[in-house]
Formats: C-alpha cells, sequence, structure tokens
C-alpha cells in the first residue's frame, strides 16, 4: 500500500470526524482533514528543519520546520504525531507536549492541524521518501530564511504563532 493509498480521518468546519477517505482521494478533493505538527527542539533551542523531497504529493522540495503529517482513520492526534516521528526522523519515546490546535487553509489543502513540541537529541534516521536532509536552525531563522526560499506555508504559521507572532491563520502565499 503506497501514501496515496492510506486511509485518512475527514472532518467537518468543526473539527469532528465525519468519515474517512484514500490520502489520494482527499488530497485530488481537497477535503478537509487532521494533520499533526511537531517543533522538534534540540537542547539549545533549534528546530530539526525537514527538506522535503521533491516527489511529495503537497510542498515538494520545501523546507518544513516541523515535523508530522496526516492523522490515519482511527488514530488520535498524540498517536499520528508519535508515529510521524519515528517514520520521518527515526525519533521514538520522546515525550511530546501540546501546545495548540488551528485550522489553515489554501489551495492545497484544509487541515485542522494538533501542535506538539519536544526536545531530542540523538541520532536521526530520515525516511527516504519523504525527507531529503535535515538542517538545524533556530525558530527566528526560519522565519528570516522563508522570506526567500519556499518553506511549507502551514508549518511557517505554526513557527510564528509558537513565537507569538500570529494567533490567526491565513491564506497562504505561495513561492
Amino acid at each position: 500500500m503506497g501514501a496515496a493509498d492510506e486511509i485518512v480521518t475527514i472532518v467537518d468546519a468543526d473539527n469532528r470526524v465525519v468519515g474517512t477517505a484514500t490520502r489520494g482521494q482527499m488530497r485530488a478533493q481537497n477535503l478537509p482533514h487532521r494533520s499533526t505538527y511537531i517543533l522538534v527542539f534540540t537542547p539549545r533551542g533549534e528546530l530539526y528543519v525537514q527538506k522535503r523531497t521533491t516527489t511529495k504529493d503537497v510542498f515538494p522540495g520545501y523546507y518544513d520546520p516541523v515535523a508530522g503529517g496526516v492523522v490515519l482513520a482511527g488514530e488520535s492526534y498524540e498517536e499520528a504525531a508519535l508515529r510521524e516521528l519515528a517514520e520521518e526522523m527515526g525519533i521514538r519515546q520522546t515525550p511530546l507536549t501540546w501546545l495548540f490546535d488551528f485550522y489553515f487553509a489554501n489551495e492545497h489543502t484544509r487541515v485542522w492541524g494538533g501542535t506538539f513540541s519536544c526536545v531530542y537529541e540523538g541520532p536521526l534516521v530520515l525516511q527516504a521518501e519523504e525527507v531529503e536532509s535535515v538542517t538545524l536552525m533556530t525558530p527566528e531563522e526560519v522565519l528570516r530564511r522563508a522570506e526567500a526560499e519556499p518553506f511549507t506555508p502551514d508549518g511557517l504559521y505554526v513557527v510564528r504563532r509558537y513565537l507569538g507572532k500570529d494567533t490567526e491563520p491565513r491564506k497562504a502565499e505561495h513561492a
């Protein structure tokens, strides 16, 4: 089963579960769904920023200041966050801290996000299909670099909100 065949949770405007669909159907029809967003910090306060592969189904080749991904059918936000951390970066048994939830929409996605943070220092095992590389950046550096380089708009929203610079998601602009 490929990523497009994964069964994901579909929600309504109030983040209530209304059904399921394949990831491919969700993307093709821009169905509202749930995703996790994890700010993964080093003990020094730097973020692990992923460079997405060019084969990703949304925002290919962009930098992503958060780990995470789509919540599968039957999963909680926390279960999905733990699964995504293990899959994308090989991070396991690291406690998560709940930060906030939000709604984000643009022409590519309609998503209810559940945001967590964690502190990790250790080896990474990157998921070759999704993560090309990882770079360390401070949250402020992420925002500076995003002025000239492509970063995922929902990931940037999470960083801005974490820093207290944004409290309402807006329609994203694209590079």
